[in-house]
């Protein structure tokens, strides 16, 4: 078995590697290479599925495939696979809901679940899912009256009325979720209209052991072996949802070559950022947020020590917490290299040359600069910037923005406090999924000592913060003393209006108020920047479209994109890694890791073993271009039939959020045939396995 130090010179000898073949990488959105592209489904690149792999979708197989995925609006990705609402997604991605299911007798996240009748079905709480109905390009309304002569403040201001107002009229028209997506840094802007599902109930998950088999030390490692999945299942009027868009079931999976579609929502790439952006990355904000997962890590491991009911109420934290420290190390550690960065800048140099020879696009030139300077202001902003990510204190400050935010025009607003949204933001801040005292308390105390750490503890607002006491003392203080654990307390003092909030005697409401100002300025100046950078971008984006052509795809969203590449294994320390895991090869895993931690198969497994074909395939790679937000995404064939269930990428691919290589980075997907025959002969769920893609 591998040693920690083992892997760790793997890790770097991947980078190595890896930076072989960086070098021969093209600036993200300037040209595609291989199988690059996170592509827009109203933009789909049928010249290049044509000419590398004589296919060509049209737009009912578009259209039916949009329609078909879904949106875990928490974060993820999922599809319909029946025609009665079920809904397929990752374990890790239903996790949320699965740990506000749990309870000290019932841990379903832990244990898994089966419903063998509707009736058994468990609520989510406050979960939404988004279901892609129609993009409607609205660039020119919402630059409609901003000019050159505007400010940032005043262009800001102007386009988020604008996009308040569009947004609002065609929630009134349509009746649908209506999202704008700022596309190509701000070179062009989309209308996204969903219909929302807000009854969603658990169906299926299995356990945790097998969702996530080899545990940290797997983590964006291959071969794997895990069932990553669960299913849910979406109602209207109290009734399964009829859902005619869904994905067919591949009887055999797919074959060793074969085009493959990723059909999902990968959440941010940054494919067009400077060079000055990627050091900014580098150097302060990376090191930044690694510093903050590490601490954030260690609080959730002591806090678990305390024993197995901390331990429950604080895995879900713990897990994210530990994927993205894994993923910065992964991202830094591609970005840290020389070669990498010299790279970049001769692409970067070889676009600002072609700007240099056409007069037309001299704007572009002065956007460099542009972008330099906000990320000189970034860095200062660092060191007195505030994290509370504390879910009851979120709450709170919801509370105080909200009664704020409310005096104001919805087009005026905050993104979140618009009309437009106010469904949905009221669907977490009245969820009555459970919060626990005890976690919360432990992480807000470790917010404030943190917070006394960046700014020192003679800053007024740490100060005032504090109000005599130490962080600890200051937590327990606030926690003990709040009623907002209760939804029914937060609605009520919502629905007393702006005085009885700002007035409210509740701790965490006066915390929240002597924080706002200083998150409020946060968020204005963010948002300033990000307006100056909206606009220089979306210059650079045309001085690509002028050189390169517009046929090509933008940053990702968090909005539905399709990826295509193949099945394929790849080369690693000169061994060749397969394509497919199995099912047997579980078995054989969990015996060379005997004994550790996160390697014991569940007693479903090691009882029907037998019943399984061991050469049944487990898991496959793939070359597709996903990031974080792909969780949950359908692989699917030609043919629309679900092949695979994306929950993972390899070490190599988490650079991908910068650039990408098929040399070996690779997706990682469940095979549909691991999942449909553990639920026939492990989980003795074949009604369910046979309603797959009915």
């Amino acid at each position: 078995m591998k040693s920690r130090s083992d892997m760790r010179k793997g890790i770097e000898m991947r980078w190595k590697l890896l930076v072989m073949v960086l070098c021969c990488w093209s600036l993200g959105v300037t040209s595609v290479n291989a199988d690059e592209g996170m592509w827009l489904f109203n933009d789909l690149p049928v010249k290049q599925l044509k000419q590398k792999y004589g296919f060509e979708p049209d737009q009912a197989w578009a259209e039916k495939l949009m329609r078909s995925c879904v949106r875990f609006n928490s974060g993820g990705s999922a599809s319909f696979v029946s025609s009665n609402g079920l809904v397929l997604t990752n374990h890790h991605v239903g996790a949320e809901t699965l740990h506000k299911l749990s309870t000290p007798e019932r841990n379903v996240y832990e244990d898994g679940f089966l419903a063998r009748t509707t009736a058994e079905e468990l609520k989510a709480p406050d979960l939404e899912l988004n279901q892609l109905l129609s993009i409607e390009d609205v660039t020119d309304a919402v630059n409609a009256g901003i000019t050159a002569d505007l400010t940032a403040e005043e262009a800001l201001t102007k386009r988020r009325a604008n996009i308040a107002a569009i947004e609002q009229k065609s929630l009134d028209e349509t009746g649908l979720r209506s999202d704008v997506v700022t596309l190509f840094g701000g070179g062009k802007y989309h209308l996204y209209r969903y219909k929302k599902y807000t009854d969603v109930r658990l169906v299926f998950s299995p356990e945790a052991s097998i969702a996530f088999f080899g545990g940290d030390a797997d983590n964006f490692e291959y071969p794997r072996y895990c069932l990553d999945a669960c299913i849910f299942r979406v109602y209207e009027n109290d009734q399964p949802a009829k859902t005619p868009d869904f994905l067919k079931w591949s009887d055999n999976g797919p074959a060793a070559g074969e085009l493959v579609f990723v059909a999902g929502n990968p959440g941010r790439t940054s494919r067009i950022f400077t060079t000055d952006a990627l050091r900014y990355q580098r150097d302060h904000r990376m090191p930044f947020m690694l510093d903050f997962l590490r601490r954030r890590e260690i609080m959730l491991q002591q806090f678990g020590l305390a024993g197995p009911e901390q331990a429950r109420r604080a895995k879900d934290d713990l897990f994210g917490v530990q994927n993205s420290r894994k993923a910065y190390l992964g991202m830094l550690g591609g970005l840290q290299d020389p070669a990498v960065m010299a790279d970049k800048v001769s692409r970067e140099n070889q676009l600002k040359a072609a700007i240099d020879r056409d007069p037309k696009l001299q704007g572009a030139a002065a956007a460099y600069s542009t972008i330099a300077e906000i990320q000189r202001q970034r860095t200062s902003a660092l060191r007195t910037s505030i994290s509370m990510n504390s879910q009851v204190f979120g709450l709170a400050h919801t509370m105080v923005q909200m009664v704020v935010e409310d005096q104001k025009p919805s087009g005026s607003r905050l993104p979140p406090y618009r009309d437009s949204a106010r469904a949905s933001l009221e669907l977490g801040l009245y969820s009555d999924a459970p919060l626990y005292p005890d976690l919360e308390q432990a992480i807000l105390a470790d917010l404030l000592g943190r917070l006394c750490e960046i700014r020192g503890g003679d800053d007024p607002l740490c100060q005032e913060v504090l109000n005599g006491l130490s962080p600890v003392e200051r937590a327990r203080e606030v926690i003990a003393g709040t009623s907002l654990f209760d939804p029914q307390k937060r609605r009520e003092l919502v629905a007393a209006g702006t005085d009885a909030v700002r007035n409210s005697s509740d701790p965490l409401i006066q915390l929240a108020w002597i924080l706002d100002p200083q998150l409020r300025k946060q968020t204005e100046m963010t948002e300033a920047w990000s307006e100056q950078e909206r606009q220089a971008y979306a210059k650079i984006a045309d001085a690509l479209f002028a050189v390169h052509g517009d046929s090509t795809y933008p940053d990702a969203t968090f909005t539905l994109r399709l990826a295509f590449g193949t099945v394929k294994g790849y080369e690693e320390d000169g061994r060749e890694v397969p394509a497919f895991s199995t099912i047997g090869g579980a078995f054989e895993h969990e015996a060379n890791h005997k004994g550790e931690e996160y390697f014991e198969l569940p007693e479903s497994w090691t009882k029907n073993r037998d019943k399984l074909d061991p050469q049944t395939p487990f898991n496959f790679v793939a070359t597709p271009d996903i990031i974080g937000g792909n969780s949950g995404s359908p692989v699917v064939n030609k043919n629309l039939e679900l092949v695979g269930l994306i929950f993972d990428g390899n070490i190599q691919s988490l650079v991908a959020d910068f650039m990408y290589t098929d040399k070996q980075g690779r997706c990682t997907s469940v095979h549909s045939s691991a999942l449909r025959e553990t639920l026939r002969h492990f989980y003795d769920a074949s009604g369910l396995a046979d309603s797959l893609g009915k």
